[in-house]
């Protein structure tokens, strides 16, 4: 009797060791009771009530990164692209993820597939390359209201790839090619013309100086000039005034007169014309130098 006693407590204490459960952080446990949903657990330690309750699911509560497979779909203007898209989600509500939907991975995917080619179907091609933002947020927005029933919120959505036809890529690349060509045809003329321009006004400010160092040797020669003159007349104007205030006679007028002529004389003149007065004074002149010349004999 002691030995079953012993035996039913060791089973025991084994069936109450095996229904304990240690719930980790960012992990929940949907526990049902005789088939119905009872509880969640959260992190801490749990004893689950042996052969009536159960662990229906474990759910991860970190957020997680669905990455599905190009999806044709087709623009507005008729062009077939292969779309890859990345959702990141976060599961909330453990009990709606368990029994809100069936498979909720597929239903993502599909979900995520019919509204992007609804979103696609009415953009254009070039408004599809340059809108992935908008792309992104009107999907982010449409699957986290659909989801949210099954207890699932959507952070982000990403588009990570798309991938036009290759005629399509082709021409895209010429048209590239061919906008590069332009823009640097353009900077060059804008260069050319830019040069052509320093250059030209490089070329009239060195004619205005130019033009200001001749005007200013001009009128430093002309200042010379009309100083040399204004010195010439003051020194004349100065040795009249000598001659006036010494009160010469007629004959030292008339001899300075003769010197002056004789100074003439010895110029390039080929005919000098002599005032009569003059030529009485050379005369006597003349003669005087002569009568001294025969007293000396």
């Amino acid at each position: 009797m002691a030995q079953i006693i012993v035996i039913l407590v060791v089973v025991a204490i084994l069936i109450i060791v095996r229904n304990i459960r240690i719930v980790q952080q960012a992990k929940a446990y949907v526990i049902e009771r005789l088939g119905a949903y009872k509880t969640t657990w959260n992190v801490g330690i749990h004893l689950k009530i042996p052969f009536i309750e159960r662990v229906a699911k474990i759910v991860s509560l970190k957020e997680q990164v669905a990455d599905f497979p190009p999806q044709p779909v087709i623009t507005k203007d008729n062009v077939t692209m292969q779309i890859d898209t990345v959702v990141y989600f976060q599961i909330t509500d453990p009990r709606l993820y368990t029994y809100g939907i069936e498979q909720p991975m597929l239903a993502i995917e599909n979900l995520s597939t019919t509204t992007l080619r609804n979103i696609i179907g009415d953009l254009e091609l070039d408004q599809c390359l340059t809108s992935r933002d908008h792309i992104n947020s009107k999907m982010r927005s449409i699957l986290d209201e659909a989801t949210d029933p099954w207890g699932i919120k959507v952070n982000r959505v990403e588009l990570k790839n798309i991938l036009p036809p290759k005629e399509i890529q082709s021409a895209m690349e010429k048209q590239m090619k061919a906008e590069r060509e332009r823009r640097e045809a353009i900077l060059r003329a804008e260069g050319e013309k830019r040069a052509a321009i320093l250059e030209a006004e490089g070329e009239k400010e060195s004619a205005i100086l130019r033009a200001d160092a001749k005007k200013q040797q001009q009128i430093l020669e002309a200042e010379g000039q009309a100083e040399a003159i204004l010195k010439v007349q003051q020194a004349t104007a100065e040795g009249i005034k000598l001659i006036n205030e010494a009160c010469p006679s007629d004959a030292v007028i008339k001899l300075k007169a003769l010197e002056s002529f004789a100074a003439a004389a010895n110029g390039q003149s080929t005919k000098i014309i002599i005032p009569s007065e003059i030529q009485g004074l050379a005369g006597l002149a003349a003669g005087v130098i002569e009568s001294a010349t025969k007293q000396e004999k």
